[in-house]
């Protein structure tokens, strides 16, 4: 299984976004142990590139490390440096795209028309990311999925228990999601057992909405 099909195959990938980096190890154990298998570490918080390396050698045969937020070919180099298996970028930038892909890097840029998603396919993306997701909807997915149905898309930012079934429905081959799966207050309280029930319920959640 390639690291895209394995982070597609659970079809969650958690942002982890300005974490505290001594927390990080637990909070991906807690989240790998309720099936998530992607975790993005964005690159605007604390000490991305020390998260990442370490992540990958605690967590490396469980889950697929990346970089989040990635918004230059430089800031892809050097997350691949530290070890990250796919680039996530906010942006559509071909330099980004090229600095992966020179790699051999899966890499997913946001998008935000199906005139971007066809232009990042066209550079090498192996995906897109709708982003910010809330703000269109899955209509919006659906839409770009009929005359553009060959483009894998992921939608972030917005993405919670309530909206994923209609997000995979219209489409999304996986869904990206931040604060409504790593909830501060799980992670204040150090409940890890609340936090790898709740990666399990967004799990489930995608896998339920497949079936039907």
């Amino acid at each position: 299984m390639t690291v895209l099909e394995e982070v597609l195959a659970s079809g969650v990938c958690a942002v982890m976004r300005k974490l505290p980096p001594e927390k990080t190890n637990d909070i991906a154990g807690a989240l790998v142990a309720g099936g998530v298998k992607g975790l993005e570490v964005t690159l605007d918080s604390e000490q991305p590139f020390e998260v990442i390396k370490r992540l990958r050698q605690t967590y490396g045969d469980q889950a697929v490390v990346g970089a989040g937020t990635v918004l230059t070919a430089k800031q892809a180099e050097e997350a691949i440096e530290a070890g990250a298996q796919f680039i996530f970028a906010p942006i559509l930038v071909q330099e980004t795209i090229k600095a992966a892909k020179a790699k051999g890097i899966p890499v997913i840029p946001g998008v935000f028309t199906p005139t971007e998603a066809y232009q990042a396919t066209e550079w090498g993306a192996d995906l897109v990311k709708v982003f910010p997701a809330e703000c269109v909807g899955p209509s919006f997915i659906k839409s770009v999925k009929g005359p553009l149905s060959h483009i894998g898309i992921m939608p972030t930012g917005g993405v919670d228990l309530d909206t994923i079934p209609a997000f995979i429905k219209a489409g999304a081959s996986a869904v990206g999601a931040g604060g409504a799966l790593l909830k501060k207050d799980l992670i204040e309280a150090n409940d890890w057992d609340g936090l790898t029930s709740l990666a399990q319920a967004f799990v489930d959640k995608v896998a339920e909405a497949r079936e039907k």
